[in-house]
């Protein structure tokens, strides 16, 4: 950073961001804070001034005497911060134009630039004396009303000297105005000696301001890391009468601003932002704090880009006491690391989830202070892809966003865990490919939540099957018991169950396809279809048998339904261990096939009784009636559990491939 000393006091030459954002600054009505950079500029202006006017005497002097050795100013330039060789052109180059005047490159751009310069400086007078500043700028209208500051690559000889010299009668001359800029430039210089608290640039505070800024800039330290490698964060502070002002430049947008007020215990905050979303994203982190937020109204200011809008919102802060203030202050300085390149961040995770999802997630990095930096600087939408080409090429389609294929819930998680670890993995030295590694393991892990969810969808269909069995054993037992029966109210019963097992298979199918999921689990769906309609073919049946059945036949039907049940109970136990087996839990799996074991055990039981129910049908005489429906119900049932084995068979095999792998 170049430094002008005033009064033995080193202070910044230029503000980069001051300079860029004084626009924005000024509109808000906070020029206070920005009186000590003017004046380091107008300082600087008058350096440059005073070379400018030798390089305009110089040229006079060449002009008139070409073959003098010429003036240099290469030290005199170096010092003010001008390009040499630009002057170095202009001198050598004058030359006598006629009637006593001369002509020279780029003349009318130096005339130019002496102008600005004086204008810099009584932009500065004017911030800390008003109407010192306006009765400058009468002087130099004035001035440039006579024509002396006329922009031309031709000049009377007779100009440069009344611009250059100081007249002897006391009338006005531009390096008699310079001089007097130059005199209230260092008085206003004795006001804006300049220290460093921790870390900010603060100029003419009183010791009771030193406690609000060190807490403004102890929370500004406790994540500035997270910006990395962008330049921002830049913190000045300043007495004005009785308020305390600290203004931050945040990053780079020119309109990125925020201007802290402090008097005694009031808080008062004016945040602008290219962006009104971001803006909204900044008040919504002190919800812990009551802070009363106005406006988010649209302003314009030229040299913004696009439109030149840019949007405006004020905070009020009444803090019950000094503590309460300094941990707002806290709070406001923490915060503003999040809001770097947070648009940005914005748009690449709204190519993945929906934009409502990607302020939710930024909003979480925020407030668990991971932030979205670090996420950005190891490539951010690079990392996704990747993990997405590597992990899951053929299940996550190109341009297909993540909550539609993880669903929305998991893709938001998976997110926040790029996130985490990006930033992590950065603070701790770690790298890039470790990333890259952790990220797909967590998308793979995803994408075996979402299987796990198919299977938890079947598993809705398993219990209706379940439903479907208990209902029959039900209508037995009734029967058993010589009780009046309804068998309509059974078949209409199955049939809402058949129907809503219907319709979870179809959601089931689509969301396998969707997901190109694999052939097993489809099978599962399938087989799971077939034992549903089978019991519900079984029910049917049941509401149809004739009352007075032999209770040996009632007995062998009932325990057939009991060991059906047992056979939904065991096929929806294994069911929910697999849901959880690619969370890596072995016992989980182990319960599985536990559970698939007394599947296929139930299936041979109900074999045995179904062949002891067809025996005992052909050996006892029974009336048509009673055996063609004893015998259906039998096989039905049978059937189901039949359906139920296959389905364990085909779950057997999905846990071991898991296993595996």
């Amino acid at each position: 950073m170049n430094l002008s000393p005033i009064r033995g006091i080193a202070i910044p030459f230029r503000f980069g961001w001051q300079v860029m954002k004084s626009q924005i600054i000024e509109q808000l009505g906070q020029v206070d804070i920005l009186l000590p950079s003017l004046v380091a500029e107008a300082l600087a202006a008058n350096d440059r001034i005073k070379v400018r006017m030798s390089a305009l005497q110089a040229a006079v002097d060449h002009a008139q005497q070409p073959d003098r050795p010429t003036t240099d100013l290469h030290v005199e330039c170096h010092a003010a911060g001008i390009a040499p060789a630009a002057l170095a052109t202009l001198i050598r180059g004058a030359h006598p134009a006629g009637d006593g005047r001369i002509a020279a490159p780029s003349l009318a751009r130096l005339m130019k630039e002496i102008a600005d310069d004086v204008a810099a400086m009584i932009k500065a007078v004017s911030a800390g004396k008003p109407s010192e500043g306006e009765s400058m700028n009468a002087r130099l209208a004035a001035i440039r009303n006579s024509g002396l500051l006329e922009a031309s690559n031709e000049i009377d000889i007779a100009r440069v000297g009344k611009l250059t010299g100081v007249a002897q009668d006391g009338s006005d001359s531009l390096h008699r105005l310079v001089m007097d800029l130059h005199k209230a430039l260092n008085k206003l210089a004795a006001n804006c000696s300049q220290e460093i608290v921790a870390g900010a640039h603060v100029f003419g505070l009183q010791p009771e301001d030193h406690a609000p800024v060190e807490n403004f800039m102890h929370g500004l330290n406790e994540t500035r890391a997270l910006k990395f490698n962008h330049p921002g964060l830049d913190t000045m502070a300043t007495r004005s009468g009785d308020r305390l002002l600290i203004q931050n430049d945040i990053g780079t947008t020119d309109a990125h601003v925020v201007v802290i007020a402090i008097r005694q215990n009031s808080v008062t905050v004016t945040y602008t932002d290219v962006h009104r979303a971001r803006a909204k994203f900044f008040t919504a982190l002190f919800d812990k704090f009551v802070v009363k937020w106005n406006g988010l109204d649209r302003h314009t200011a030229a040299s913004l880009g696009e439109d030149n809008a840019f949007f405006l919102v004020t905070g009020q802060y009444e803090a019950g006491s000094a503590g309460d203030r300094d941990a707002f202050l806290a709070a406001l300085g923490a915060a503003l690391v999040f809001l770097i390149d947070w648009n940005k961040a914005r748009k690449l995770l709204r190519s993945w989830v929906t934009n409502d999802d990607a302020a939710r997630i930024l909003e979480w990095a925020a407030r668990h202070r991971f932030g979205h930096r670090g996420f950005l600087e190891l490539g951010g939408n690079e990392l996704i892809g990747a993990a997405v080409r590597d992990a899951a090429p053929t299940r996550i389609g190109f341009g297909e966003r993540l909550d539609q294929a993880l669903g929305r819930n998991a893709a938001v998680d998976f997110l926040k865990t790029a996130i985490r670890v990006s930033t992590e993995t950065l603070i701790a030295g770690g790298s890039v490919r470790l990333v890259r590694d952790q990220i797909e393991a967590d998308l793979v892990r995803h994408l075996e939540r979402v299987e796990s969810a198919l299977l938890a969808i079947v598993l809705r269909q398993v219990g209706l099957a379940h439903d479907l069995a208990a209902a029959i054993a039900q209508h037995i037992a009734e029967l058993q018991a010589g009780r009046p029966v309804d068998g309509k109210q059974l078949t209409a019963r199955a049939g809402r169950i058949e129907q809503k097992a219907d319709r979870i298979a179809v959601e089931a199918r689509n969301e396998i396809t969707r997901l190109d999921a694999g052939p097993t689990l489809e099978q599962l769906v399938d087989r799971a279809e077939e034992s549903v309609d089978e019991l519900e073919q079984a029910a049917f049946i049941a509401s149809l048998a004739p009352t007075g059945i032999e209770p040996t036949l009632l007995l062998a039907i009932a325990e057939l339904s009991a060991t059906a049940i047992a056979a939904t109970e065991a096929a929806a136990s294994g069911l929910a261990a697999a849901v959880e087996v690619p969370e890596g839990r072995s016992a989980d799996a182990e319960d599985t096939l536990a559970a698939i074991t007394r599947l296929i055990d139930a299936e041979h039981a109900a074999d045995a009784q179904e062949r002891a129910i067809i025996a005992r049908v052909f050996s006892g005489g029974f009336d048509l009636a009673t055996s063609l429906s004893i015998l259906e119900l039998a096989r039905a049932i049978e059937r189901a559990t039949d359906r139920l084995a296959g389905f364990g068979y085909l779950l057997r095999r999905h846990i071991m491939t898991d296993l595996s792998a």
